[in-house]
């Protein structure tokens, strides 16, 4: 019998499908977005909220599944008394419920932006990732179309406080009730043709997936798919089909107002979402936003099957390229609605909310493809070399890395083994590091330091051939008095700085 001990597995270290590792970069360019973001929501007056990562499953209300394990579409674990929390699937439902919670302590208008991850157990793929950042803005217990035109208004001043210009994006603007008023048009309305009304917005929101085709088979008899798989349609006769699709089909509202009046003509709830449509349009055109910024369009069918009145979308209309190398718009960058019955799920009362969401990864990639993002370029630190490793020595250069610190500037003493000091030029050149501080036991006795321009020093070395003339040279490296150590760097930085913006401008 063989008792000598296994050798233990070395772990594999692997990353979750659908989940990425942020590097310093990715971190700084999201910081330097949202803080962007913030300023503008601030500017309307609204207020920061945090909510946790996790909600009792019952909270997230459309996304809970009839099984066991609550489990399709959110990540759920269960409390050691037996309760199903899930992490949040958005951050609108999170709100919904501290709103509810707190409802007698909060002052209405509740006007509050919330920035964070947000979580789906859904399969991953190409761009679709299992926890991304929104950044939302919400108003809740506004019933007028007012609030909304106002997000309609503050989507845009974002987008152009982002860099984008007039011409690259339009908030474009519809109205669920106008589409309910279309369904009692056509038929379809009261409690018994509900499960239809629902197949009938499905179908709708496949509308960029599938075309005007895909969706008129969807509402008819059913469509079947490249690998055969067939979907049952909603059962629509043609000219049922051919008004609902008239209905999404609109690009151009003023043309098509009155043929859409005439639509919806007789439903109480269809001419009240053109009403506010019209109400919408006449606020934002009021206030200069004309429809190059924000437009009425009721090809719009964003989330209808969750928003109960106006819905909206942040559109970039640039092109880009994408991984086959074609030309393409980029598209949605986030939108949302008026959703008053998310609210009023916990308080048995009308509850009105209006709120949009910002999808932080995608709009940072456009940002990244117009060149907006990551123009404050970051200084990597100072470095402060260590020559000697006895604790006088080393309190002298930790001192040194204070002051530096202290007068604003980046810095820091090398950490790693100090005893090969090649190794730290080596460390300062990978990073980056602009300057790097030296002083052997000759410079402290005369209490100077050597100060090296690596930026500069790197440019001349290339310009100089053989090592008596870099001897010679001294390039990019002066003896400075400790007392002047700061000053010293900081009129080196300055120098690189100015470097800097000459070569942006050339």
């Amino acid at each position: 019998m063989n008792d000598k001990q296994k050798k233990p597995q070395k772990l594999k270290a692997r990353l979750p499908r659908g989940f990425v590792d942020r590097t310093a970069g990715d971190i700084r360019a999201v910081n330097e977005m949202t803080a962007k973001i913030r300023e503008v929501y601030e500017h309307y007056g609204f207020d920061p909220l945090e909510t946790p990562l996790f909600e009792y499953t019952d909270a997230l209300g459309k996304f809970l599944p009839d099984s066991d394990r609550p489990n399709e579409g959110v990540f759920s674990l269960q409390d050691d008394d037996e309760q199903w929390m899930s992490l949040r699937y958005d951050l609108t439902a999170p709100l919904a419920r501290h709103v509810a919670e707190n409802f007698n302590e909060i002052q209405l208008p509740y006007r509050t932006y919330r920035a964070g991850y947000v979580f789906r157990n859904e399969k991953p793929g190409p761009g679709r990732f299992r926890q991304f950042m929104q950044f939302d803005a919400d108003t809740v217990g506004a019933p007028g179309v007012q609030a909304d035109a106002e997000m309609c208004m503050m989507m845009a001043d974002t987008l152009e406080a982002l860099g984008i210009k007039r011409g690259d994006y339009v908030i474009r603007v519809n109205n669920r009730k106008v589409l309910d008023g279309v369904l009692e048009a056509i038929g379809l309305g009261g409690d018994d043709k509900a499960g239809q009304r629902l197949n009938v917005l499905r179908a709708i929101d496949k509308l960029d997936k599938f075309g005007p085709g895909g969706v008129a088979l969807l509402l008819g008899p059913g469509r079947k798919d490249e690998s055969g798989d067939f979907t049952k349609g909603a059962g629509l006769d043609q000219a049922q089909i051919d008004k609902v699709l008239f209905f999404v089909g609109i690009t151009d509202y003023a043309e098509s107002a009155v043929r859409l009046a005439e639509l919806v003509a007789g439903t109480a709830r269809g001419g009240e979402g053109v009403e506010e449509l019209n109400f919408i349009g006449a606020l934002v055109t009021s206030a200069g936003y004309g429809p190059d910024r924000i437009k009425i369009d009721p090809s719009v069918v964003r989330g209808l099957e969750y928003y109960t009145g106006p819905v909206y979308e942040a559109e970039l209309t640039f092109d880009v390229t994408n991984e086959k190398g074609e030309k393409v718009v980029f598209g949605s960058v986030g939108g949302g609605g008026r959703y008053d019955g998310l609210v009023s799920r916990f308080m048995g009362q009308p509850v009105p909310a209006t709120g949009f969401s910002i999808g932080v990864s995608r709009l940072m990639t456009a940002l990244k493809n117009l060149g907006k993002l990551g123009a404050s370029q970051v200084i990597e630190p100072v470095l402060v070399t260590v020559m000697d490793g006895d604790v006088e020595a080393m309190g002298r250069y930790q001192k040194m890395t204070q002051e530096l610190r202290a007068a604003g500037i980046r810095a820091e003493m090398f950490q790693g083994n100090w005893k090969k000091f090649g190794n730290q030029l080596k460390y300062a050149d990978r990073r980056g590091c602009p300057v790097a501080i030296i002083q052997g036991g000759d410079e402290r006795a005369e209490g100077v330091v050597q100060i090296k321009d690596l930026i500069e020093g790197k440019r001349l070395s290339g310009e100089i051939e053989d090592n008596a003339s870099w001897r010679e040279a001294r390039v990019a490296q002066e003896t400075a008095p400790e007392a002047d150590l700061v000053a010293k760097v900081r009129e080196i930085l300055a120098a690189q700085a100015e470097d800097r913006k000459r070569a942006a401008n050339a």
